[in-house]
């Protein structure tokens, strides 16, 4: 299109939405990436974005004019579990406002909010059990019920016992006698996220704010709200950073494409480029 004698290139109206658990935990495929850096985070997260829409837009070059076609970033989390429960094997309370995982998502949130057109969406964590054994233990940790009733005989009649049955129960046994204090968890799920993440597809297709949705994530909970989009016009792509993603999920979106480049898990060095 021609304005006085210069050619104006079509600005689009994109949003970008991160979920932030699901972008935390596939970033350990990228180990050039400091995980443990709040700053390293954020910025790998605005390299994703940027990448997304100079693919969509041929907004390449320096500086921040790829956002000019940026509605907003979301990026959605939870705000950090912070009370005080009772450790049973430590046997003291366990401040979780304390932890370096709350004051990792403390400063990244931090870091976020100061990114150009990114918006915080911040659910809770809410607590939905009591103490109990890493997943990763469990195996071994049910092994010992297969002897419970040979274990009961044999203390009721200790001549009963069988040397090969005791020392297969003496093995399973030893699953719970080496159980650490840091083998429990306390049973953490967010609440209020997914609703977020919904809300915020339905709300900006119904209003025309955007014309293009991208959302991070490998979750197909997200399909209702992204048949909502599509039907109301908008164009929906997924990126969920080189994760295989259902079939469901596919049929669902207009397009997948990951803005971070294929993960190597042997790469020792590679580099983010650090612009605006």
């Amino acid at each position: 299109m021609r304005f006085g004698g210069s050619i104006m290139t079509r600005i689009r109206k994109i949003a970008i939405l991160i979920d932030g658990g699901f972008f935390m935990k596939r970033l350990k495929d990228w180990p050039n990436i400091d995980r443990s850096n709040p700053g390293a985070v954020a910025t790998a997260a605005r390299w994703m974005c940027r990448r997304h829409v100079q693919r969509l837009t041929g907004a390449n070059g320096r500086g921040g004019i790829w956002l000019d076609h940026v509605y907003r970033i979301f990026f959605y989390d939870a705000h950090p579990y912070e009370d005080q429960p009772h450790h049973p094997l430590k046997n003291r309370q366990i401040n979780y406002k304390s932890t370096p995982e709350a004051v990792f998502r403390r400063a990244l949130f931090q870091e976020i909010r100061r990114q150009r057109k990114f918006a915080l969406r911040l659910g809770t964590l809410t607590k939905t059990g009591d103490w109990m054994p890493y997943n990763r233990h469990m195996k071994g940790l049910l092994k010992l019920w297969h002897h419970a009733a040979y274990l009961d005989a044999v203390l009721a009649d200790p001549s009963s016992a069988d040397p090969e049955r005791t020392a297969a129960a003496r093995r399973a046994l030893t699953s719970w006698t080496t159980l650490t204090e840091d083998d429990i968890e306390l049973p953490l799920r967010q609440k209020g996220v997914d609703m977020r993440i919904g809300l915020d597809i339905a709300s900006m297709t119904f209003k025309r704010q955007v014309d293009t949705i991208i959302l991070v994530t490998g979750d197909s909970d997200f399909i209702p709200a992204a048949k909502i989009a599509r039907r109301e016009g908008a164009e929906f792509i997924l990126d969920p950073m080189w994760q295989s993603v259902s079939d469901d999920l596919c049929e669902h979106v207009d397009g997948i494409a990951s803005g971070l480049d294929r993960p190597l898990r042997n790469q020792s060095a590679a580099i983010i480029e650090q612009g605006n």
